[in-house]
């Protein structure tokens, strides 16, 4: 308990800079908002969903791409168009067949006549069409799809279907275009349930959801900027991350702050005072943590796929914006809506805080009593839950990326029934045109070639069109895609399943690049703030292990409950981004509370247990938050969404309930001092001043 006090100074202040300052800062924010918001709602049409998109610009399948824009009439459009019939095709279905096709024809200038291609069971007929038409326009590409599919329709028993690479471009910008409105109003009715829980308050919820909802739009046209002024790609997964950690760790800097906030009105009468020393106590703690995620998350700059090079600044702008917002327009915002905001749990100036038997004071006891025994059994615990990883399903396939099939992979499906000893995927080969000629004749003798048909020629170089006798994304089409590239020298080879490959080599190439440099870029941080050696190691490894537990919690679920035949290439990497500089931001909160009582002259172990039990509700809350905001990814059609929702979800609960409560508060008392190895606090008791106040953080 601390009797009221008042600081000194306060009767000194100027009563008009009290007044001025909150309203100068609510019209500053509104200024910024009207001049972003126009820049935040073109943020979508900046997105680019495409496979080769996400891809580095060295890749093989890369050079395809931007040959072929290159090549008479650009970028084609390629399409299949799937009749099938159960029973059979009927004479009539194939009649339909050919006078829909032809009409496809006459409406749009295709690359070349399509020619029909029956299936030996007689059950499917596939049309392949190609057109320059749309070229690279989105829009275009997009009704030139939705035109073919309202002109190829079946009935009575005839199934029609467009897939493609095309077709699946299309549904698959779609899905993520459609997911910004459900994204953004699931999170917030998600954070609002958890803030009125947390509050207790009809009213003092709605401000930091507020707060928020405005740094997500001043994030948004940043992005914008970013993308307008440096070309940094922004894709439908990439920007539904950023919203999530907005609303995240937006809410996590506002409860550490209300908090704060909420103990300093009990001891300081003015609530624009009590405001300052709020900001005086949490701020170091709360900038800190956000700059070593925006540490961590700008590390991804180091990657070599393109989409995780461009998701690193666009999460570190989230971050840093929340940060901004939350301590800026947020404490102007309580300090004029004043006590009453805290209705009807309204915190009286002189009072003295409730005395509650605290869960996590009994929860520091236990594991202070025996710590070596609770770090072996933590310890055997996420061991044993990240062995769970290997039993991960193998790489992601395009026909299982959606949780719901859209009409795209539903003709994927269907062609691979229908037709299992040819590939209904071309392979793109581009060569140089003088070389083209012994190109084609190389690719014909290559084994696993079924057949190859020469296309448009421009700018020096030729397109082959290259049919494999395996299904698409099959270990068969992949080893012909190798055999190509080794043989036809001088070429590129491409294509959807080309893509796969390439994406699948740079995620390996950047798990081995960026997990170092965040590792050591967090390490740095933690030991210049912490000035210690063996804690930051400590708080580092405890990470690590989460991610570990986490990924193998995935490979328990994934398959065998989920039913999910694959695992994103990027899961990885970006959830151990993720997981490393969020879990590190709470280890920050609870070990400088535990330096900072240690400071004070309390003895190591009392020192740990009292940050537990001051410290715990609040991370405890900002947690449960961030699993959940994360956890709305899981309501997502996208496999990669739902699955890096989940493993970042229960690493946040994993990192909040077991590591922070049992094994970091356990190895603090089993190390005592020397935990701050090689600091001066490892070497010599601090002097005794007496009771200090805390400078960091109360509980919720």
């Amino acid at each position: 308990m601390r009797a009221a006090v008042k600081p000194s100074g306060t009767r000194s202040r100027p009563r008009n800079r009290r007044r001025a300052l909150p309203w100068a800062i609510l019209a500053l924010w509104v200024a910024a908002i009207a001049l972003a918001g126009p820049s935040a709602a073109e943020l979508g049409g900046v997105q680019t969903n495409r496979a080769v998109d996400y891809l580095p610009a060295s890749a093989d399948s890369t050079q395809v791409a931007k040959i072929q824009d290159a090549l008479p009439g650009g970028e084609a459009t390629e399409l299949v168009l799937v009749y099938h019939r159960d029973g059979g095709l009927t004479a009539a279905d194939r009649t339909l067949a050919a006078e829909q096709t032809a009409e496809v024809a006459r409406g749009h200038a295709l690359t070349r006549t399509p020619s029909p291609v029956p299936s030996e069971d007689g059950t499917t007929l596939m049309y392949p069409v190609s057109s320059t038409e749309p070229g690279q326009d989105d829009d275009a590409r997009t009704a030139f799809v939705d035109e073919v599919r309202a002109i190829a329709e079946g009935g009575g028993g005839l199934t029609v279907d467009v897939g493609g690479p095309g077709a699946l471009n299309t549904d698959a910008q779609k899905v993520y275009e459609s997911l910004g409105g459900p994204l953004l109003y699931t999170t917030v009715a998600v954070v609002a349930i958890l803030l009125i829980l947390i509050y207790r308050s009809p009213l003092l919820w709605l401000v930091p959801l507020v707060v928020a909802g405005v740094a997500d739009a001043l994030s948004m046209a940043v992005v914008y900027g970013l993308n307008r002024g440096f070309d940094i790609t922004v894709t439908g997964q990439s920007s539904a991350v950023m919203t999530i950690l907005v609303f995240g760790a937006g809410t996590d800097y506002a409860l550490l702050l209300v908090s704060r906030y909420r103990e300093e009105l009990t001891r300081i009468d003015r609530p624009y005072d009590a405001m300052v020393a709020a900001l005086r106590g949490c701020g170091p703690a709360v900038i800190a943590s956000s700059g070593t995620v925006a540490a961590g998350l700008l590390c991804l700059l180091a990657a070599d796929l393109t989409s995780s090079r461009g998701m690193g600044p666009i999460a570190a702008v989230g971050v840093l914006c929340a940060l901004l917002a939350m301590t800026t327009l947020l404490p102007a915002l309580l300090v004029l809506l004043g006590r009453r905001v805290f209705w009807p749990l309204v915190p009286a100036y002189g009072s003295l805080p409730r005395q509650r038997r605290s869960l996590f004071a009994a929860m520091g006891g236990s594991a202070g009593r025996r710590p070596p025994a609770v770090l072996a059994c933590g310890g055997v615990l996420l061991g044993a839950l990240a062995l769970g990883s290997f039993n991960l399903p193998g790489d992601l396939k395009q026909e299982d990326s959606f949780s719901s099939k859209p009409d795209s992979i539903v003709a994927m499906e269907t062609l691979a029934a229908a037709y299992p000893g040819r590939s209904t995927q071309p392979i793109t080969v581009i060569t140089p045109t003088e070389r083209a000629a012994a190109a084609l004749a190389k690719a014909r003798a290559t084994e696993g070639v079924a057949a190859v048909e020469r296309g448009r020629s421009g700018g020096g170089w030729t397109e082959l069109s290259v049919i494999a006798t395996a299904r698409p994304e099959s270990a068969g089409e992949r080893a012909t895609i190798e055999a190509l590239r080794d043989s036809l020298d001088g070429s590129h080879v491409g294509g959807p399943s080309a893509q796969q490959m390439d994406a699948e080599t740079a995620n390996a190439r950047d798990l081995r690049t960026v997990v170092p440099l965040v590792l050591i870029s967090v390490l740095l941080i933690l030991i210049a703030l912490l000035r210690s050696l063996v804690a930051p190691l400590l708080l580092v490894a405890a990470v690590v292990a989460v991610w570990g537990a986490s990924l193998g919690i995935g490979g328990l679920v994934f398959e065998p409950l989920l039913g999910m035949k694959g695992t994103d290439p990027g899961l990885p990497l970006l959830s151990f981004v993720f997981l490393v500089a969020l879990g590190v931001d709470y280890g920050i909160f609870l070990m400088h509370r535990v330096r900072e009582e240690t400071l004070s002259g309390t003895a190591p172990t009392a020192a740990a247990l009292t940050a537990l039990r001051t410290t715990g509700g609040v991370i405890a809350s900002a947690g449960l938050v961030l699993a959940a905001t994360f956890a709305v990814l899981l309501n997502m059609p996208i496999v990669s969404l739902v699955q890096m929702g989940f493993v970042v979800a229960v690493g946040v609960l994993l990192d909040t309930f077991l590591v922070r409560t049992y094994l970091v508060t356990s190895a603090s008392v089993a190390l005592q001092r020397k935990i701050w190895w090689p600091g001066a606090l490892s070497r010599t008791p601090a002097a005794p001043d007496g009771p200090r106040e805390p400078e960091l953080l109360t509980t919720a």
